[in-house]
Order: C-alpha cells, then structure tokens, then sequence
C-alpha cells in the first residue's frame, strides 16, 4: 500500500496518458490488436504483417533506448525537476511520439523511406507497450550507472542490426534521409528470428 501512495502521482499520471493514447489511437482508426485480432506477446519478423501488433518487436528495443536515453537527456536539461516529474515528461514525449507515429504521414514515409515498405502502423496493444517498455527502461535508468545504460543501448543496438538489420540508429537516419547502401544491406537476408 505504501508503495501506491508514494508513487500515486505516477501511476495515476501514467494510466491517464496510456487512456488518451489508447482513446486517440481507437478513434484515428488503429487496430486493438492487430488484424487477426490475437494478443501475442511477442512477433520478431519484421517483414510481417504481424510486425508492430503485439506487446513485443524487435523494435521493442528501440523504446527501450528511448527510455534509457530519455532519462539521460531530461537528466542533463532538467536536473533541478524530481525525477518523477521527468519520467511523466518522458512517458508524454513517448505517448506523442506513439500517436505521431501512427499518423498517415508518418506511416507514409515510413514506407517511402525505409525498409518497412508494407507498414501499416501500430496496434494499439503495441503502441501502448512501447510506451511502458520505455517507461521501465527510464525507471531501470534512473536506478543503475551511466555506463551499463550506454552498454546496453550499444548492445541492443548491435544485435538488431544483426539479427533485422534494423535499429534505432538506422530508423533514425533512413527516416531524416535515406541512403541506398543501407537500404540495400537491410533488404538482403531475411530475419533470423
């Protein structure tokens, strides 16, 4: 019960926001859970249409580098504010990010731009987990040293370029301006997992 009460703000503030996302997603015309409708837990093919509809993706770990790195930027930029003031700042700026997102122009030029040629943006079952994803990853952040986050970031950041050929990284820069080359290397072999 302590726990609730020292942590009310949060839970209450979080449960709001992942209300308005959840709402704003429905209303926009977002699929609960996808097109066959199943809640899965995890879909690590980045070329199916599965892909971005369950609770977990391979894109899962991009969140969760947005967690890690969020915590460090809003550490950095707003030091003086309580820390759960900052994770209420973060879990806004994924929920923003999670509608954007799943908005028709960014969709669009996901298709125009990346890899994910066939993306039909998120469920809403996903969109949601991506923001609790990077809300751990902020609260794991928040409790462990600079250097494991920066590990891991780095890990995860290796691996899926292994393992899809994708990562946050790469989102990044096949989004603000696509290269070929990389377009090329991520459309040559098929997903391993």
């Amino acid at each position: 019960m302590n726990f609730f009460k020292k942590y009310r703000v949060i839970i209450f503030s979080t449960f709001i926001i992942l209300l308005i996302v959840g709402i704003t997603e429905f209303i926009f015309g977002r699929s609960p859970f996808g097109p066959d409708g199943k809640i899965a837990l995890w879909d690590g093919n980045i070329w199916s249409s599965e892909n971005s509809q369950r609770i977990a993706d391979p894109y899962t770990f991009s969140h969760i580098a947005h967690g890690l790195i969020f915590y460090g930027f809003l550490w950095l930029v707003t030091r003086k504010i309580p820390v759960k003031y900052r994770f209420i700042l973060a879990v806004i700026i994924e929920s923003t990010w999670e509608i954007l997102e799943n908005s028709p122009l960014i969709i669009n030029r996901y298709r125009e731009a990346t890899i994910a040629q066939g993306y039909v943006g998120d469920s809403i079952l996903n969109s949601l987990s991506d923001i609790v994803w990077m809300s751990l990853a902020f609260i794991f952040a928040s409790r462990t040293k600079v250097w494991i986050c920066v590990l891991l970031i780095v890990v995860m950041e290796l691996g899926c370029a292994y393992f899809v050929r994708d990562n946050l990284t790469l989102n990044i820069i096949m989004f603000i301006h696509p290269f070929e080359a990389i377009k090329n290397w991520q459309m040559l072999g098929q997903p391993i997992l």
